[in-house]
C-alpha cells in the first residue's frame, strides 16, 4: 500500500439495504465505517453470525454513523472476535446505540438458544465496546489515523445521525450514512457539504419519490378519523428511533388543534419509550421550529389520551380496551417485538387498519403483508388478513430519489466517483444511472466483496 493509496471494501450494504460495513485499508492503518446487522428473514439474518471476512483486531478504528442496528448491531461481536481499537460517533448515537444494543442483545440472546446458536454478543462485550466508545461534536476534525482525519456532518436523518467526511492529502471521501428526508418534522436538514472526491451513498429510496409532506400528514389524519369511525384498533408498526417520535409530535398537534376524536394511544414498546426520554434533553439537536415549540412549553412527546405501557402486563391489557384504539409497537418491519401480538389479536378484524410508515426489507413480514398477502403466520398460527393495510412512504427517514440526485448535482464538479449502496439491487442501479445519464457523474452500484483502489494523490 503506497502513501496516498487506500482499498476500499464492500463487506456489507451492498447489493442490500442494512448490514452496512464499509473497510477501508491505508498505509496508515486501517478504519470501518459502520457495523451492523443484516436484517430481513431468518436466512438474511443468519449472515450475522458469520465471522468477518477481515480479522478484527487488524482494525484501528471504526467510525459510526447512526444508532440504527443495521449500523451498529455488530459492534459488540466485533469487539467479541478482536476489536482492540476507538470508535467514534456524536454524543447522541452512543447514548441511544446502549439502549439499543442493551435491547437487542436480550432478543438474540433468546433467538439463539431457540435456534441451538451461541450469542452473538454477551454483556461484557458491550462493557469494553462503550468503553473504547469516544464521543466528538459535529464539525470537530479529529486525526484518527496519522494523517486522517474526519468531521461528522448532520445527516438530518435521526437523532445524532452523521455523514462521515474523512480527509487525507487535501482529498476526501463522504461516507453518508443514511440521509434524511428533508425537512424532517424535528430534526435539522441534511448539512450541505463541499470539495468532495468520493462519495459512499446510501440508496434505499434511490428510484422512488415520496409523498408531499402535507399528504403524509393527511393520510394519517384520515386513518385516525376512519379508525375512529370502524371503531377497531389503528396498529403502526414503527421504529423505536426517530419515526416514533416523529409520530407523537404529528399525533400531538392534532390533538391540540382538535382535528381528530379523542381515543386511547398507546406507545407499547420498552425501547421506544427510553429512546424518547433522549429526545427530551436534546433539544439542542431539533430544528428552530421544534425548538420554538418546546420552549413555549408544549411537550411535543405528550398529550391527553397518550399511554406509555413499559410492562409485559400493561402490553396484555391494551387487549381489554375497547376500541377505537391506536397501537405504536415496535418493531418497524414486523420481524419482532410487541407489534406481532397485537396483529395476531387485530390483522383477522375487519374494522382493523394496519399503517406502514417506514420501509419494509424484503424478507420481513412487513414487507410480505405490505406486497398484498391474504394470510400471515404469526407465533404459529396462519391470520387470515382482513384488516385494511395502508402505507405512507412520506414518513421515511430516508431522502428520496431527487434529494439523493440533488446532493450529488450540488458536488457534482469535484465529485470523482460515487458508490451507490445501502439499497436493494434495483433501487441502486437506478441511483447509478440516474447519476450517470442526467450529471455525468462517474457512478456504480458495488456488489458486496467489491474492492476498489482509491488515489488520494
Amino acid at each position: 500500500m503506497t502513501e496516498h493509496k487506500a482499498q476500499l471494501s464492500f463487506y456489507g450494504g451492498a447489493g442490500e439495504v442494512t448490514g452496512a460495513n464499509f473497510h477501508m485499508e491505508t498505509a496508515q492503518g486501517t478504519f470501518l465505517v459502520d457495523c451492523g446487522m443484516t436484517q430481513g428473514g431468518e436466512d438474511l439474518e443468519k449472515k450475522n453470525w458469520q465471522s468477518f471476512v477481515y480479522e478484527p483486531y487488524s482494525v484501528d478504528v471504526l467510525l459510526v454513523t447512526h444508532a440504527h442496528q443495521d449500523h451498529i448491531g455488530r459492534i459488540p461481536k466485533l469487539v467479541r472476535d478482536g476489536f482492540r481499537g476507538v470508535i467514534y460517533s456524536t454524543a447522541p448515537t452512543k447514548e441511544i446505540a446502549k439502549i439499543m444494543l442493551e435491547d437487542a442483545m436480550g432478543i438474540m440472546s433468546r433467538e439463539a438458544e431457540e435456534k441451538g446458536l451461541d450469542p452473538l454478543f454477551e454483556e461484557e462485550d458491550l462493557k469494553k465496546a462503550l468503553s473504547m466508545w469516544k464521543v466528538v461534536p459535529y464539525h470537530n476534525t479529529t486525526e484518527f489515523l496519522p494523517g486522517w482525519t474526519f468531521q461528522f456532518r448532520d445527516a438530518g436523518h435521526v437523532l445524532g445521525s452523521a455523514m462521515i467526511e474523512v480527509t487525507h492529502n487535501e482529498k476526501k471521501i463522504l461516507f453518508t450514512g443514511d440521509l434524511g428526508n428533508s425537512p424532517n418534522l424535528l430534526l435539522r436538514d441534511i448539512e450541505d457539504v463541499s470539495d468532495i472526491d468520493y462519495v459512499v451513498m446510501e440508496s434505499v429510496y434511490g428510484d422512488r419519490l415520496h409523498e408531499h409532506k402535507d399528504d403524509r400528514t393527511k393520510d394519517l389524519e384520515r386513518a385516525i378519523e376512519d379508525i375512529a369511525k370502524k371503531g377497531g384498533t389503528l396498529m403502526i408498526p414503527s421504529f423505536s428511533l426517530e419515526r416514533t417520535q416523529e409520530l407523537l409530535f404529528e399525533i400531538n398537534e392534532f390533538i391540540e388543534r382538535g382535528r381528530v376524536p379523542k381515543m386511547p394511544i398507546f406507545l407499547d414498546s420498552p425501547l421506544a419509550i427510553k429512546v424518547t426520554h433522549i429526545f427530551r434533553h436534546s433539544m439542542e439537536f431539533f430544528n428552530k421550529h421544534t425548538r420554538a415549540l418546546i420552549t413555549g412549553g408544549d411537550d411535543v412527546f405528550n398529550f391527553p389520551g397518550l399511554s406509555l405501557t413499559e410492562s409485559t402486563d400493561e402490553s396484555k391489557a391494551i387487549s381489554h380496551t375497547p376500541g377505537p384504539k391506536i397501537v405504536i409497537a415496535g418493531s418497524g418491519m414486523m420481524n419482532g417485538g410487541r407489534i406481532l401480538h397485537h396483529a395476531l389479536r387485530y390483522l383477522g378484524e375487519k374494522n382493523s387498519i394496519l399503517l406502514f410508515v417506514g420501509y419494509q426489507a424484503p424478507g420481513t413480514l412487513g414487507r410480505i403483508i405490505q406486497s398484498g398477502a391474504k394470510n400471515a403466520r404469526i407465533y404459529g398460527n396462519d391470520i387470515t388478513i382482513k384488516a385494511d393495510v395502508r402505507s405512507i412512504s412520506g414518513y421515511s427517514g430516508h431522502a428520496d430519489r431527487d434529494d439523493l440526485v440533488h446532493l450529488i448535482d450540488t458536488i457534482k464538479n469535484d465529485v470523482q466517483q460515487v458508490f451507490c449502496v445501502m439499497g436493494e439491487p434495483s433501487s441502486a442501479m437506478f441511483l447509478t444511472q440516474r447519476l450517470r445519464d442526467y450529471l455525468g457523474v462517474n457512478a456504480t452500484a458495488p456488489a458486496e466483496g467489491d474492492q476498489v483502489m482509491l488515489d488520494f494523490e
